[in-house]
């Protein structure tokens, strides 16, 4: 497993214990887009989509763009020094106003 895919992974982990306490429905499409589903009563409240610093391009901009679209809220998770990138991606989309952007870094520090 390559190392993007490992922290890919481990985000979407994260993010689904994080949302437990919010939906009552969360669900993983380990192959598709968006990563989570989030719902409550039946009903999508959310999609949220995880990316890593080689999966931000504008054919996913496109994608992201289909996501927002479809009149769920869209929440896009982002490593902390491709915000501007993204964010930039969003406005030249017309869709800045329609996603919400979370962003993720990990941190070791040493003794």
């Amino acid at each position: 497993m390559d190392r993007e895919k490992l922290i890919h992974d481990l985000i979407v982990e994260h993010m689904m214990q994080k949302f437990s306490k919010e939906y009552s429905s969360i669900t993983l499409n380990p192959e598709g887009s968006p990563d989570l589903s989030l719902a409550n009563h039946g009903l999508t409240m959310a999609l949220v989509e995880v990316e890593t610093d080689s999966s931000i391009t504008q054919l996913k901009a496109e994608a992201w763009k289909a996501m927002a679209e479809s009149g769920n809220r869209l929440i896009l998770m982002v490593p902390k020094a491709s915000k501007v990138r993204v964010t930039e991606l969003l406005w030249d989309m017309g869709i800045m106003d329609k996603v919400k952007i979370g962003t993720y870094e990990i941190v070791i520090n040493m003794p």
